[in-house]
């Protein structure tokens, strides 16, 4: 761990500071920043036949439209900015840990939570909006008989705390597992590996130093990136999968839950 540990990267001196800004609140705000870029350029001329950048935000947004047709109901409509917003910045976070010397916001267990956390918070705040607190607890006891209701609430409390926990590693373990993946390989390509060995004078480390050089630059670029990719996107689909079901049983209430 200690080979991929560096100096933080942003610096602020003052009393009320630790002297720095973790890294991964720099790399949270960079990804802001490109969202933010992002959405200007887009709608800065608005067009009826969309073109660039526009166009692939129209896109994002009809397709998170329909999934959200899909999963809740025409009823979920008002929550497409929790859900498209939450989407592109962990995809965004995803895909900036591809960047060499970079990881993203996603590798870093607080980043996680803290969007398990929104998830968690606001499906129950939407549940208990929608139908009341009373009726929303009791739909935690479930069809039993009124002997087993108290185990079930219990139960049904300990499932539903495990949802931010579940959000929370699926998605952290995923980013930052690749990223020491890619942070090794570059480490044993490096000055300290075999292109060391390559630049170390010796015929036979020329020949097996470069030769093993090629070899994991074209394993990088075949399989680990591509692999890295689907990743990225694939951990984004599934958080915004599982944040969609849990508000539809929240809005929907009793039915949906048992069903």
């Amino acid at each position: 761990m200690e080979i991929i540990e560096h100096p933080p990267i942003v610096r602020l001196p003052g009393i009320f500071w630790p002297g720095y800004v973790p890294d991964h609140v720099t790399y949270t705000w960079l990804v802001m920043i490109v969202l933010t870029a992002l959405a200007f350029v887009a709608s800065r001329r608005l067009e009826l036949v969309p073109r660039g950048v526009q166009n692939v935000l129209e896109v994002v947004l009809v397709q998170c439209e329909q999934l959200i047709d899909e999963v809740i109901g025409p009823q979920g409509r008002p929550y497409l900015p929790l859900i498209a917003t939450l989407g592109l910045f962990i995809l965004c976070g995803n895909l900036l840990g591809l960047v060499p010397g970079l990881a993203g916001p996603t590798a870093n267990l607080n980043t996680t939570a803290a969007c398990a956390l929104v998830v968690f918070c606001t499906y129950h705040y939407i549940g208990i909006r929608k139908h009341g607190l009373i009726a929303y607890l009791k739909h935690f006891t479930g069809p039993v008989p009124l002997l087993l209701k108290p185990l079930m609430f219990v139960i049904e409390m300990f499932t539903h705390l495990a949802r931010p926990l579940s959000l929370t590693v699926r998605l952290f373990g995923n980013m930052f597992g690749g990223h020491i993946l890619l942070a090794m390989m570059f480490f044993l390509m490096g000055l300290d590996g075999l292109l060391g060995w390559a630049l170390s004078g010796s015929v036979a480390g020329a020949v097996l130093g470069s030769v093993g050089a090629v070899m994991i630059v074209a394993f990088n670029i075949v399989l680990i990136y591509p692999l890295k990719i689907l990743v990225a996107f694939l951990q984004a689909f599934i958080f915004v999968l599982l944040t969609m079901v849990y508000i539809a049983g929240a809005v929907e209430g009793h039915e949906a839950h048992h069903h």
